[in-house]
Formats: C-alpha cells, sequence, structure tokens
C-alpha cells in the first residue's frame, strides 16, 4: 500500500502524518499538491490522506473551498472507483463538504477550539480502518474548534444500521457518556466511513500518537489497522 498526503493552503499536519507513515509505520508516502491531478501512481489498493489543518483558511465553511481543488476532483473519482481515502480533521470535513461522507461538522458546542488527549472506541469490526482495534479505549489527540458532527436522524439511523460508525468518543474505560464527548458531537461519533468502507473520517488526529518519543502509540494501531487489511 502507498500513502499520497494531499496539502492544501492552510494545511499544517499534513507533515505530521507524512513523519507518521514514512518513520514511524514504514510506508511509501507520496506528497500531492492541491492543483495537481495526476493520481496515476495509485492503485485501488493504495491510500489517499486529506490531513488536518486549516484548508483556504477556514474561509465559508472548513473544507467548502477545498472541495473545489483540482486533486479533490481526482479524488472522488479514486474513491468512486473503490480506492481508499482518509480525511483527518480538516480532512474529515473536506470529505463531508465534498459529498463523499454524509453529514457536517459544526462548531463545537461551547464555541472553543479544544487541544487535549480524548478516549474513543469502535464497535466496528468491518471496516479496514477498525477491524483490529475494536472494543478497545484509544487514547487520541483532538484539535479543532468545528469537530461537532451532526447529521440528521433519517442520516444517523441509516448510519448505524448500516454499521457506518467508525468510532465514538468514551471515558477511559470505553464507556461512551455525555462527559467524554468534548465537543457536543450527536451520538458521541467521532469517526464515520462510507457505505462502500473505502473513505474513512475522523475528528481526532491518529498520526499524532503514533511515536514512542510522544509517549503515546494508539493512533500506530489504527493506521497499523488500515495496512493490515488492505
Amino acid at each position: 500500500m502507498k500513502f499520497g498526503v494531499v496539502t492544501f493552503p492552510g494545511s499544517n499536519c499534513d507533515h505530521d502524518m507524512i513523519d507518521s507513515l514514512r518513520n514511524d509505520l514504514g510506508q511509501e508516502v507520496i506528497e500531492l499538491w492541491h492543483k495537481d491531478k495526476d493520481l496515476s501512481a495509485f492503485s485501488t489498493e493504495d491510500c489517499i490522506v486529506l490531513p488536518g489543518g486549516f484548508s483556504f483558511g477556514d474561509y465559508l465553511r472548513c473544507g467548502a473551498i477545498a472541495k473545489f481543488s483540482p486533486m479533490m476532483q481526482s479524488v472522488i473519482e479514486f474513491a468512486n472507483k473503490g480506492g481508499r481515502v482518509i480525511g483527518v480533521c480538516n480532512g474529515f470535513q473536506v470529505l463531508c463538504e465534498a459529498g463523499l461522507l454524509p453529514g457536517v461538522l459544526l462548531q463545537n458546542q461551547h464555541q472553543q477550539f479544544i487541544c487535549k488527549n480524548v478516549y474513543l472506541k469502535s464497535e466496528n469490526t468491518t471496516a479496514s480502518l477498525t477491524k483490529d482495534v475494536a472494543g478497545r479505549p484509544l487514547m487520541i489527540p483532538i484539535a479543532h474548534g468545528e469537530g461537532r458532527y451532526y447529521a440528521d436522524d433519517a442520516t444517523l439511523d441509516e448510519l448505524f444500521k448500516n454499521n457506518q460508525v467508525l468510532f465514538r468518543y468514551c471515558d477511559e474505560f470505553g464507556n461512551i457518556i455525555e462527559t467524554a464527548n468534548h465537543n457536543g458531537a450527536i451520538r458521541n461519533i467521532a469517526g464515520i466511513c462510507n457505505k462502500a468502507r473505502n473513505v474513512f473520517g475522523m475528528m481526532p488526529h491518529p498520526e499524532r500518537a503514533t511515536s514512542l518519543a510522544l509517549g503515546n502509540t494508539d493512533g500506530q494501531l489504527i493506521l497499523q489497522s488500515l495496512i493490515n487489511n488492505n
């Protein structure tokens, strides 16, 4: 599996992701610029990553301008052919704006930027991103001002029915409770996937938890699950 990491104007977690994949996980990484279109170096066995940051300054809405970048048109085509795409934080917002994932990311419920370690848990054993980590609480950093996932009731019911919810915020013991839901996301949702299970979005940053030097490698488990279940 090769990884392509897209950089938009305003991305600030692209090199975090590149370093994590290349140096902590030993994966081949190709750096991609948002104005380019060429994904010919990638097959559907590979993965395109939309990293965190503030693409285009978060003007209009987070991710609303980035979805018009030439590279995003290629990413949409790549995903529609079955290629894997993962969006983290701002990348998740871009995927929702581009229509590759349902729902929207709204301003945090207390209208404050949050940067801290939180816990999340997956009960999803069908998606490659979560197969190897389902059932255990993971400590993963968040850093966002607009990370409150929202969708209407019909969409939420469909997400749960189709097992598309990847991660939910929980406490350190794995209990999915309101006090562990720091941004107010509906039903504690921290990450989802599409019906085909090849497009993944999550607000927490697994790439910031893959190094022993940082004292946390729980994020490595998430990214390694994607690699192992290719």
